[in-house]
């Protein structure tokens, strides 16, 4: 009763702020969302969930090319894994899912808050997944956002600069193994070009870690200054091509996290065959060790992605990892039908029993072995 008066709250709450509005200025939507999914091999075989992500966005004119605009949403979930009726288990929460205000103008935007902020030329193994966790199997495409400040500046011949700070994010993200020390703020940046027949860019992202918060560290450090690099590309001549990397690097000797790089290249093209079949291919390789660049301890990934349509509301998407070191392929399959006002989502996977591919967000789930989930989305 306790989670339902928040939603109640919540939810009054963001119908005031928008009715306070006129209609030109507020903008009130959500997305609600259900899934059930079945797979005998886990501990808890049946998981089912809902979740609910409200959003108002309000707008205030500053003048000629110049806007104020102000986002606000929540993540309102529950989930219940069953084996029978007498072993279950249950979790859910209320919590900020996207809160930030933002200035802009032609070519400049500021913007403060929970926001997400994610960059790179890789489409689904993205070694520049720095402060998102953005799953590619996912419909939804959710992740949680960071706290802090962004700001773009876009020249007129296409060049353009961001700058960011970060406070008060505690959790790991992205790749993060060691949690950030807290009350130690975040800072970087990223300049990118145009190059040939696409683009190029490289980013810097420097912040504190703090081995303490990490249990099984065997290496213990209150500060530890950690400095990323990353670089990406990406063209477009007839095929869309990309490279991505990055380089950690810790200040203090964390044994085989000291050092890790992260490298990726892929492509993408339509074939036309039917209504156009799109393949994304990418190949992931990364590795840590104690020295820059040694290649210690490494992990090598094949993806492939196929997308393709079938009519006008359906459509077939299917993604198969290779692990090369473990020789193990995991594969997905998603069928999308489109209805007038919902999204229905059915998913299979056949995967190794021992799960090695990194998960890109925090799931309750366990895609080990074979299961199949049915997702539904309303959006309104």
């Amino acid at each position: 009763m306790k989670i339902l008066s928040y939603i109640l709250i919540l939810f009054n709450s963001l119908i005031f702020l928008t009715n306070a509005l006129s209609q030109e200025q507020s903008l009130f939507k959500g997305q609600l969302s259900s899934y059930s999914h079945f797979n005998s091999g886990n501990e808890l075989p049946w998981w089912n969930g809902i979740r609910y992500i409200p959003q108002v966005n309000f707008f205030i004119p500053a003048g000629e090319n110049h806007l104020i605009d102000f986002e606000g949403s929540a993540n309102i979930y529950g989930n219940l894994g069953l084996k029978d009726f007498k072993n279950t288990d249950s979790n859910g929460d209320i919590k900020p899912y996207r809160f930030w205000a933002r200035y802009s103008a032609n070519q400049f935007e500021l913007r403060a808050g929970l926001q997400k902020i994610n960059f790179g030329s890789a489409s689904l193994l993205r070694p520049l997944m720095w402060f998102d966790q953005v799953d590619p199997r996912d419909p939804l495409q959710l992740t949680d956002g960071v706290w802090g400040v962004l700001g773009r500046y876009y020249f007129l011949n296409n060049v353009n600069i961001w700058l960011w700070g970060l406070y008060g994010n505690n959790n790991t993200k992205g790749w993060e193994v060691i949690p950030t020390r807290k009350n130690v703020p975040e800072a970087g940046g990223r300049l990118q070009v145009p190059a040939g027949s696409g683009e190029a860019a490289l980013t810097y992202h420097y912040r504190t870690a703090d081995s303490r918060q990490l249990p099984e560290a065997e290496i213990q450090f209150e500060r530890i200054p950690e400095n990323r690099l990353g670089f990406d590309a990406r063209f477009d001549n007839i095929i869309g091509y990309w490279f991505e990397a990055t380089w950690k690097n810790l200040g203090k000797q964390m044994g085989l996290l000291t050092n890790q790089e992260i490298f990726n290249i892929g492509a993408d093209y339509t074939f036309n065959v039917g209504n156009g079949l799109t393949v994304i291919c990418e190949q992931l390789l990364a590795a840590s060790g104690e020295k820059p660049f040694e290649f210690n301890e490494n992990a090598t990934f094949s993806l492939l992605n196929a997308s393709y349509p079938i009519g006008m509301f359906d459509r077939l998407n299917y993604i198969v990892y290779f692990d090369w070191e473990n020789s193990s392929a995991y594969n997905f399959l998603n069928w999308q039908k489109q209805f007038n006002h919902f999204t229905l989502y059915m998913i299979g996977y056949i995967n190794p029993k021992k799960y090695n591919v990194p998960l890109q967000h925090s799931s309750e789930i366990t895609f080990a072995g074979k299961g199949l989930q049915l997702l539904f989305v309303f959006n309104h």
